[in-house]
């Protein structure tokens, strides 16, 4: 079986990990791969990754199936490209059409989905370029801190929360008169929900679904949850607080709601489904979709995860995920991310990483990494990921940090609390 992963971050590193342990017979493709997955799979290099090239490589390779990663390609409708044409209609696609990709292409399409579906989020508000003073207006009716999202994509940067009505009063101006171009062209505020946040995953073949295993995810750069948000700096799985009853209420408040809303909308999807939660007092909120795996959690979900990878994607194309149990590994497991120094502002690249070869006890997942001449060089912002297990959270920690203290390169930024919270 040849299968074609689109993406070259951590998280592709992990689809491809874990593909490469099938039983089965299987040729892994990757687009413009890091130094990890060139390892494990026959790299295709290209300066414009676009949709066509996409299905020309669909064609040439004869792909039996397409594993997308990123949001962008599935935003812009790979799905429906490669299912329209004759000649690749019959490659399986993991990840949604171009309609089910806007519950994470657009907050507000995803507001109004939960909305209409009475899935519980927070109260929120919606304003374009020609509301701007009604938005400016509506800010001072709420309470802070105040919670401003872009619309569209935005590479993780698009929400910000603020505490003075000036800033935020400002920064709404500045977002919808173009701060993040297309994207915050329309721009949510909503109300500020106070708890933890936890991230579910859900397997859905368009009929029925798996939950996989919870995760907990940081996105702030700084410890305590301190400075910008990044693409995410670390995971952990499981997740300690989630009990019984409120992994129930997550399944019938919202699971049960957003696939059935899916397919009442005849949206096609067979694919991940992203939902990040926050807990406030054990009850369970949305605060937004993804349309795919996240990156720190995929790390560790897949890690956990027994199952042949391979089997699951299948099923989930055959629409047969009803048939499958999951078998899913109770030892904690953390992801504690490397990155470049001065990351998600501005950072450098080029730096010499050292010392992967000598880790034992942790798996390493490239991200931003780049090999030349025998040599493995940072080429990102994010640029290793350290997933260590064990019994406890605790020990799990520990091989991760201990792993860490013997790889190096210029600049090498980590957060050192990652699980602390737990």
């Amino acid at each position: 079986m040849n299968i074609l992963i689109v993406g070259s971050g951590a998280r592709e590193s992990a689809f491809i990990w874990k593909l490469s342990q099938s039983r089965k017979n299987i040729n892994i493709f990757s687009i413009n791969p890091n130094a990890g997955t060139q390892e494990l799979s026959t790299p295709i290099y290209t300066q414009k990754e676009d949709l066509e090239f996409i299905k020309s490589k669909v064609v040439d390779l004869k792909i039996d199936m397409v594993l997308v990663g990123p949001e962008i390609p599935l935003i812009e409708g790979i799905q429906d490209y490669l299912k329209k044409d004759p000649i690749t209609n019959n490659t399986a696609v993991i990840g949604p059409s171009k309609k089910g990709a806007q519950l994470e292409g657009s907050k507000d399409f995803a507001k109004n989905f939960m909305q209409k579906y009475n899935i519980p989020t927070a109260k929120y508000r919606s304003f374009s370029q020609t509301q701007i003073q009604d938005g400016l207006d509506y800010l001072e009716t709420i309470k802070p801190p105040y919670v401003l999202k872009a619309d569209g994509p935005a590479a993780g940067k698009g929400v910000l929360i603020i505490d003075n009505i000036i800033e935020a009063k400002t920064q709404l101006e500045e977002m919808l008169l173009g701060k993040f171009g297309e994207s915050s062209k329309t721009v949510v505020v909503e109300e500020f929900l106070n708890g933890i946040e936890v991230s579910c995953f859900v397997l859905f073949d368009g009929k029925n679904y798996k939950v996989l295993p919870y995760a907990k995810d940081y996105k702030r750069i700084g410890e305590n949850d301190t400075g910008l948000n990044t693409g995410g700096m670390g995971s952990v799985s499981p997740v300690p607080f989630l009990d019984k009853t409120l992994k129930q209420k997550i399944e019938d408040k919202i699971i049960k709601p957003t696939v059935e809303g899916i397919k009442n909308e005849n949206i096609d999807y067979k694919g991940f489904i992203f939902i990040g939660l926050i807990n406030v007092n054990n009850e369970p909120y949305v605060i937004e979709y993804n349309v795919r795996m996240g990156d720190p959690e995929t790390q560790v979900v897949l890690s956990r995860l027994k199952n042949d990878f391979l089997d699951l994607l299948i099923s989930c194309d055959n629409q047969t995920l009803d048939e499958l149990e999951f078998e899913v590994d109770s030892n904690y497991f953390v992801n504690i991310v490397l990155a470049s120094g001065g990351y998600p502002e501005k950072y450098e690249k080029g730096k010499v990483i050292s010392g992967i070869e000598s880790v034992e006890g942790s798996v390493i997942f490239h991200a931003g990494t780049l090999k030349k001449n025998d040599e493995v060089y940072t080429n990102g912002g994010r640029v290793l990921s350290v997933v260590s297990t064990a019994p406890n959270l605790k020990e799990a920690l520990k091989k991760s940090y201990k792993t860490i203290s013997k790889i190096q390169f210029q600049g090498k930024t980590f957060r050192k609390d990652i699980g602390f919270d737990l």
